[in-house]
């Protein structure tokens, strides 16, 4: 059991702090995550919201078959695609909030930001299940029986996907002029 586990239980224990443990934690990777489904930065941290809010109401059951994270990420994506279904639209993809630290230098930091632009332009012309797969193993880290567990895929399932995945976001890195090779 981790921390973020046991942070769970002492939340149902009665441990407010606990609670806030949890939040501070996961809120960001939720937030990225639940965008890639959404394609609305708005909207994906109402679901990080609603996703905790869930865990305050209904206090389900963290059953410790899968880690905290991957049921946390579950509960979100079950959330994102019931808001999809009401919503029966698609929202542009917002630009995801910058990540570069300040001890680097600013040319460097160009760089990468363009870079990075040029990933996330790439993933939101992906479709979203492949922008999904992508997100949860190499922004989120997840283990790949994670990741499928998430998206409700065998994991043979998810190693396709990821195979077609990875190859379709070469496919448009390379479309806009970038080396695949450099962000691999």
């Amino acid at each position: 059991m981790s921390n973020y586990d046991d942070s769970y239980s002492r939340y149902l224990d009665g441990d407010r702090d606990a609670l806030y443990d949890l939040v501070e934690n996961y809120k960001s990777g939720l937030v990225l995550y639940l965008n890639s489904i959404v394609s609305d930065i708005t909207s994906a941290e109402d679901l990080m919201i609603d996703t905790f809010t869930k865990l305050v109401i209904k206090k389900p059951k963290y059953l410790g078959k899968s880690s905290f994270k991957t049921w946390l990420y579950a509960i979100g994506r079950n959330l994102a695609i019931d808001y999809i279904k009401k919503q029966k639209r698609n929202v542009p993809l917002d630009e995801i909030e910058n990540l570069v630290s300040d001890t680097e230098s600013v040319f460097e930091q160009v760089i990468i930001d363009e870079r990075k632009r040029e990933v996330h332009r790439a993933l939101s012309k992906l479709k979203a299940e492949h922008r999904q797969a992508l997100i949860l193993v190499f922004f989120e880290e997840f283990e790949i029986a994670d990741a499928a567990r998430i998206m409700k895929k065998s994991r043979h399932q998810f190693d396709s996907l990821l195979y077609r995945a990875k190859g379709a976001l070469r496919r448009e890195l390379e479309k806009g002029g970038f080396d695949y090779d450099e962000f691999a």
